[in-house]
């Protein structure tokens, strides 16, 4: 009888059972939290070269590229953040310049799902062919804001320059 009324293994039993619930609960947290992380990154990398590319004058899309690729470099160099595939591998597509109505700056690249979600992210299509998950970001900003566009004074600096003198 006194084998039955024993409790000392009962701690043991529960964290056999409960360790492994709470690490699939984490492991299910990390990979929003990671792409989540990626957009952030590449969003804010996105306006401020929408920004930069705004005052951009003559061929400056090299250096633009340049400034969008140095920000994105807050992302780690890992597959499940996003596939280095030994060159670096972002896909940075820059539209406009100072002189159009809007600037456009668009970022594209894969992660590699982790473990658990790289079968969910395949049965469910979320994945592409080579089984990563395709991530993208893209912002659009005037170059111009609407109250200067609309001055009767127009685009023109002198215009500018002779209303303040006078």
């Amino acid at each position: 009888m006194r084998f039955v009324s024993d409790e000392r293994g009962q701690g043991v039993v529960e964290a056999a059972v409960a360790i492994p619930v709470l690490f699939l609960l984490l492991l299910l947290l990390l990979q929003p939290g990671i792409i989540l992380y990626d957009r952030l990154v590449m969003a804010n990398a996105a306006a401020e070269g929408c920004r930069l590319l705004a005052t951009a004058t003559g061929d400056m899309g090299g250096s633009c590229e340049a400034f969008v690729r140095h920000r994105l470099a807050a992302v780690p160099q890992h597959d499940c953040f996003h596939v280095h595939q030994g060159d670096c591998s972002w896909n940075i597509e820059l539209l406009g310049d100072e002189s159009s109505q809007e600037v456009t700056v668009s970022i594209e690249n894969e992660l590699r799902p982790l473990p658990l979600f790289d079968a969910g992210s395949m049965l469910l299509g979320l994945a592409n062919a080579n089984g990563n998950l395709e991530i993208a970001e893209s912002v659009t900003m005037r170059t111009q804001p609407d109250w200067v566009t609309s001055s009767e004074l127009g685009l023109d600096p002198s215009s500018w320059i002779g209303a303040w003198l006078s």
